[in-house]
Parts: structure tokens; sequence; C-alpha cells
């Protein structure tokens, strides 16, 4: 009568039956984002990151990441979201790196309170980039006067259709500068004395997991199966939380209003999968 009673009970009331929420972080990271090109934001992943937490018999929450990084605003969003949840609901988080965690994407991994990557993932790339195109030469052979009117001397710095002057890129250096000492403060605050003195480790170069492992970026080398099996036992359930989907799948946009919306949805795509593309190819990916 027990084993029958026990049956009908959802597996993760069973007896020693373990579930783990699972939530998949997976692309580069800014904001805004569409419907043509989804992307990693405090806005799209809140609601993943609050339902993983709602699970209260779950001891900790598993956090799949593979993101080459992007807004460094949006990075310390989500983790300091993930860090807060993690103490105000007394859970252990465990973020697994899959084929790259780099920039703020490992700025999103330090908030585990273990990271776990493949020898073969790469991680790191604490360092901070900016990057842009100089069209001035380019208008200039095909006719095109360039005006612009500022109230501000300051107002039009670093436009792509001007020549680069140099005390604009003082000042993009100077707050590439702040940026990065509040990243590298945010790790070592998280990986403390598991960190190592090696003198390239805060300067935006990467490596795999196997040596960061060595380095003191990640804890060990596993997948998370693997990993939460071992750890919480061979019932252990894992269970991937997801966001509800509308009526014909939000994703499709199928009754957006607007069509021009949409058009326009599209039109930003384009530009962001360029940046996306350039991302992922810093990492041979």
């Amino acid at each position: 009568m027990r084993r029958l009673f026990s049956r009908l009970l959802p597996r993760s009331m069973r007896s020693g039956a373990i579930t783990i929420p699972v939530i998949r972080l997976h692309g580069a990271i800014m904001a805004g984002g569409n419907q043509f090109r989804p992307s990693l934001s405090l806005a799209s992943t809140a609601g993943l990151i609050e339902k993983a937490f709602a699970f209260k018999e779950a001891p900790a929450v598993a956090i799949s990441i593979n993101s080459p990084g992007g807004s460094p605003v949006q990075s310390r969003l989500i983790f300091r979201r993930i860090r807060d949840l993690a103490e105000e609901k007394n859970k252990r988080v465990i973020v697994f790196v899959e084929d790259v965690a780099a920039s703020g994407g490992y700025m999103i991994a330090v908030a585990g309170d273990e990271i776990v990557a493949d020898p073969s993932s790469i991680v790191g790339s604490i360092g901070v980039v900016s990057a842009g195109f100089g069209f001035q030469e380019m208008i200039k052979k095909i006719g095109v006067e360039r005006r612009v009117h500022t109230a501000g001397r300051n107002k039009s710095i670093l436009d792509p259709f001007s020549p680069e002057r140099k005390e604009d890129v003082e000042r993009l250096k100077a707050l590439q500068l702040e940026i990065h000492d509040t990243f590298i403060d945010l790790v070592k605050g998280r990986r403390g004395a598991r960190l190592t003195d090696d003198p390239d480790l805060f300067t935006g170069m990467f490596w795999t997991g196997k040596k960061g492992l060595e380095l003191g970026l990640v804890d060990a080398l596993g997948d998370m199966r693997s990993f939460l099996k071992q750890r919480y036992g061979e019932k252990t359930r894992l269970q991937l939380v997801s966001m509800p989907r509308g009526l014909f799948g939000r994703k499709l946009g199928v009754f957006s209003s607007q069509a021009n919306g949409i058009a326009a949805s599209a039109a930003d795509g384009l530009f962001d999968a360029a940046e996306e593309r350039a991302l992922w190819s810093r990492f041979g990916l």
C-alpha cells in the first residue's frame, strides 16, 4: 500500500528524491532584445531566476551558462539578482559552464557558490572592451556631408563619422578602467583566496576550463547531471525551468500589435546579430 501511495506522488515528493531546478542562461548579454534576436538581460531572465528559487524543497539551484559577455550593467544586474535570491531563500547556487563563460558571462558565473566547467570550456576574459568603426573617409568618397549640431562640446564624442580625437579616446579609457575595477572587485569578492596570483588574471586573457581550475576561476571539472547526482544522490531529478509561452508561441509574435514594430525589431535584430557574432568570434566560436 505504501509503495502504491508513493507512486501516486510527484517525483519531487517521493522519499529520497531530490529535485534541482535548472535554468539556462545562454547568449550574448545586452539590454533590449526582441522576438527575432533574444538576448540575456535582467528583464529577460528575472522571471526564470525567480521561478527557480521558488522551489522550496530544493537545496540548490543549478545554472547553465553559455555566454561570451556583453553589457557590464546587465551582467551585474543578473549577478545581483541571483545572489539576492540565494541569500533570501538560503539556497546554494551551482553554475555549470558550457562552451564559454567569458567577460560578462563570467561575471554572472561568479554568482555561483561553485563553478563547474567542462575541461574544454572557455572562462575568464576579465576586462572591458569597446569596439566600433570609423566612416569619415567613406562618406567623403561618396560625397556625403556630415552635419552635427550640439549644445555641449562633448555631446558628439567618438562619432564614427568624424575623425577620432585623442581626448575622446582618453575619456573612454578612463571609463573602461572604472568598469574594469568594478569587475575585478566583484570577482575577488566572490572567489577570494581561491584565485591564484597569476599576473594575467585580470588582463582580459581567457583560458580553458582545465587551466581555469588551476587559476581558481572554477572549482571543478565535469557536467551538470553527473555532478549533481554525485552530490545529491542517484535519485536526484533535474527540472528545467522555462517561462510559459502564449497561445501560439510568444516567440513568433503572431498577433503582435503593429507590423511596423515587427519590421523594426527585425532590422534591429540584424545589428544585434552582427554584434553578437563579434562577441562569440573572439573565442573561436
